[in-house]
């Protein structure tokens, strides 16, 4: 038998039984097994784990743990420089590109309206999200806690929120995006780059078919999705999503200031 002392810090609470958040958790168990693996079996997953001390020193996740081990389980740090000990994946995780599974579509496209780079497409399996979110290197977000537990994913977060709201704001905190949204630079269907276009420029005729000639009666400038031509202008719907923006934006001078 294997005795280890463990403990784990912020938001990994919330994946473990209540009685066993914020404080040492001692733990016996037989036979070998590898850091990654005990800290598994607690139910957080390896995605959320960005730094594991053993005795004071960091290991990786292949560290095999030994009897009498002091295990401290840290997540995503945001705030100060760990730069000196061992992260536990290649380079960081805040790459700011994203894999969404089938339950967080209007999350995607909030996402999308802040200009973040977000695949998202219905109907596809845990297989396929996690193949994607190693194959093009993106942050893979769900509230699956078990497809992050798949070996082949190295980067994702669980989405504790059901509101997209509310979705979007953890999101942002958690990975401290705030100062990274481009609102309305990409498309929210798509996931398409944006260009502008305004009704005397050459490129405008390419466009002027899709748009309602009440629309072209009053409006001079459009917004164009390279990838599907969508077509965007500031109506009614982009008063209401400027009003969603404005909405985050106060949320973040309220975080700043409180």
């Amino acid at each position: 038998m294997y005795h280890v002392t463990i403990r784990f810090y912020e938001e990994l609470n919330d994946f473990l039984a209540r009685d066993r958040r914020k404080h040492d958790i001692e733990f016996a168990f037989g036979g070998r097994r590898s850091v990654k693996d005990l800290i598994e079996s607690f139910g957080v997953p390896h995605v959320e784990v960005d730094l594991i001390l053993v005795n004071g020193a960091s290991v990786g996740f292949n560290y095999i743990v030994r009897d009498n081990d002091r295990i401290s389980v840290y997540p995503v740090f945001e705030l100060f420089d760990i730069g000196g000990v061992t992260r536990l994946r290649p380079t960081p995780l805040r790459d700011t590109k994203f894999v969404l599974d089938v339950h967080l579509r209007k999350l995607a496209r909030h996402m999308r309206l802040l200009g973040f780079d977000v695949d998202y497409l219905e109907g596809r399996s845990d297989a396929e999200l996690a193949g994607i979110a190693e194959r093009d290197n993106r942050i893979l977000l769900t509230r699956d806690r078990q497809l992050l537990m798949r070996k082949i994913v190295s980067r994702g977060l669980i989405v504790r929120n059901t509101d997209p709201d509310r979705q979007i704001v953890e999101v942002l905190d958690r990975l401290q995006l705030w100062n990274a949204c481009n609102p309305f630079s990409r498309c929210i269907e798509c996931n398409g780059a944006m260009q502008g276009v305004r009704a005397d420029d050459d490129g405008f005729a390419q466009i002027a078919a899709v748009i309602p000639p009440g629309v072209r009666a009053w409006c001079e400038e459009y917004y164009s999705c390279t990838n599907c031509g969508r077509v965007y202008w500031k109506g009614s719907h982009y008063v209401r999503l400027r009003a969603f923006v404005d909405r985050l934006r106060k949320r973040k001078e309220d975080l700043n200031t409180g």
